[in-house]
């Protein structure tokens, strides 16, 4: 596969579904070379330097962790997708949910519903994208420790900035949102 770079795209419309050598569809397609780099070879970290093994490790501030539970713990997602991203990760170097005893489940179901209400809470988001990628096949990021992304949304927060541009708005800052997040934590 060739390799270009986004300036080469840059200005390139749309390809029309009626162009392609097959039955066309209803769909345009929007090419987006630059998001390569997350499902080419080589991206995922050794074992021993997995970020979701770390964090716990480090003090809370330093890993972007809100809370703690007994089986799974919650941190910001470092490339967040919007302002307040979280991740449920349990501490155990799991790659997929079928491998999760029912207590880590638990405690991931718990701790994603606690999310939910403290970031409605905290930033008055309109809804959530919850889910997970298992593989890298997938699209996972770090495909080897199964981690929940809680994405908060709000109307009218998706736009063609980040691909048209090649830039994504984050109006807030990790380090406060992780200190936001975590303070209104329930405390048990």
């Amino acid at each position: 596969m060739a390799s270009y770079s986004e300036d080469e795209f840059a200005g390139i419309p749309a390809e029309p579904a009626s162009s392609f050598a097959a039955a066309p569809d209803a769909y345009q397609r929007l090419w987006t070379p630059h998001r390569l780099v997350y499902i080419e070879d080589g991206q995922q970290p050794a074992k021993d330097d997995c970020p979701f093994c770390l964090a716990p490790e480090k003090s809370d501030e330093d890993a972007l962790i809100v809370a703690r539970g007994e089986h799974a713990y919650v941190l910001l997602n470092l490339f967040p997708y919007n302002s307040g991203h979280l991740l449920v990760c349990p501490y155990r170097h799991i790659a997929t949910y079928d491998e999760a005893t029912d207590a880590e489940v638990a405690e991931i179901g718990s701790l994603t519903q606690i999310a939910m209400r403290v970031l409605r809470g905290t930033s008055s988001c309109d809804g959530f994208n919850i889910g997970m990628n298992q593989g890298r096949i997938a699209g996972a990021g770090i495909a080897a420790h199964l981690h929940q992304h809680i994405v908060p949304r709000w109307a009218l927060d998706s736009n063609f900035f980040p691909i048209i541009a090649g830039t994504k708005a984050v109006p807030r800052l990790l380090g406060d949102v992780r200190a936001e997040v975590a303070n209104a934590w329930p405390r048990s």
